[in-house]
């Protein structure tokens, strides 16, 4: 889809901006296990008395951690709630647009709750304009163009130097993002994204595709007109047994965002650097890679070195990809992180649902969830 047909154009992710009890703390731990470097902070030292705010980027990925130091105002006392609610989270999935005026317009006239009606923000650096809209549970999008701007981050923030200086670049860019709705809420969400944003339905998964013997969900994809926004959309699906979705749901206390992709050139550096720096990633059985070069066929990374790190790999008709998948990121079941290197394909994985879900079962029933 070109940008003279679009209807809402983006430029891409601009930031996953998440809410945390300890935001340094959360600086070090990206840094350290992710690799990432500190660029921007904002916090009381720079004026701002009520939260401190780390910027850490990797490639064109941007993560912004926010605490509440003291709330004196209601975005104050919305962070203090929302971290006392959900536990460490994904606020905010921030997308860059050409024009925030348009984008919030065309998303308002189709349906979207607005939050923040358009604003600037000016300094030295120049302007940057933002909007804000709703999406499911207490997530938001801010509409950002910052293309009048060549600061650290926003109006605000100063730079900072590296917490620890980073070794070679584990992820380059945010794949894509995955949200858990109530059971019944796909749909309503997905229409959401096709009226609101212009969205395009890229991938559904259903029934068989997305089930084990014991729990199943439902998954479709929304993605804007050039693939660099994507959205994965979860509900639950009626089972034996508890699933991940369910799990989710109940220990964040309601929708929210699930995981996030990250996509790198060379999965297995990456892999090798996340384990050394401490990161647990979910196991695969040894059986799971017996019969994967019968169907996944040569890769770039050979079969036995995918088996030694539990790496997962799948083929479609454009391509393969190979991916992984960390377990939580705190102490509540919720967050979790994919690592994702694609050649040609543009899945999601699809024939390693089941061998991804029995993983995340046996965390489940370790854990007394299933």
């Amino acid at each position: 889809m070109s940008s003279r047909t679009d209807v809402f154009p983006v430029k891409g992710m601009d930031a996953i901006v998440f809410a945390v009890g300890n935001a340094k703390q959360a600086a070090h731990f990206y840094s350290t296990a992710f690799g990432m470097r500190l660029v921007a902070y904002a916090g009381p030292e720079t004026g701002e008395r009520e939260t401190a705010s780390y910027v850490l980027t990797s490639g064109g990925a941007r993560f912004v951690f926010t605490s509440v130091i003291k709330a004196s105002t209601e975005r104050g006392a919305f962070l203090d709630r929302h971290v006392a609610a959900h536990g460490d989270g994904v606020i905010d999935l921030a997308i860059e647009v050409p024009d925030v005026r348009h984008a919030y317009e065309y998303a308002v006239a189709h349906g979207a709750t607005g939050l923040e009606e358009p604003y600037e923000l000016k300094d030295e650096h120049g302007t940057v304009v933002l909007a804000s809209i709703a999406t499911y549970g207490e997530t938001r999008h801010t509409l950002v163009d910052r293309s009048g701007y060549d600061g650290p981050y926003l109006p605000g923030f100063v730079a900072r130097n590296p917490i620890v200086e980073p070794g070679a670049r584990m992820f380059q860019a945010v794949d894509h993002c995955v949200g858990n709705v109530e059971l019944g809420k796909m749909d309503e969400w997905v229409t959401f994204y096709n009226k609101v944003m212009g969205f395009t339905n890229m991938k559904e998964f259903v029934g068989d595709d997305i089930a084990t013997e014991y729990s199943a969900l439902m998954s479709k994809v929304v993605a804007d007109g050039t693939r660099k926004v994507k959205f994965p959309l979860n509900e639950p699906a009626i089972a034996k047994k508890k699933s991940q979705i369910d799990e989710y749901l109940e220990f964040y206390g309601g929708p929210g965002v699930q995981h996030i992709a990250l996509a790198t050139n060379d999965i297995v550096a990456t892999v090798r650097a996340m384990r050394a720096a401490g990161v647990e990633f979910l196991d695969t059985p040894d059986s799971y890679y017996d019969t994967l070069g019968e169907w996944v066929g040569e890769t770039r990374v050979p079969l036995e070195e995918l088996r030694e790190l539990k790496i997962l790999a799948d083929r479609d008709e454009d391509g393969y990809l190979l991916q992984i998948f960390t377990k939580p990121v705190q102490d509540k079941p919720t967050v979790f992180f994919e690592m994702i290197e694609r050649h040609g394909s543009m899945g999601f994985g699809k024939g390693n649902f089941k061998a991804l879900f029995e993983a995340i079962e046996r965390e489940q029933e370790r854990r007394g969830n299933l």
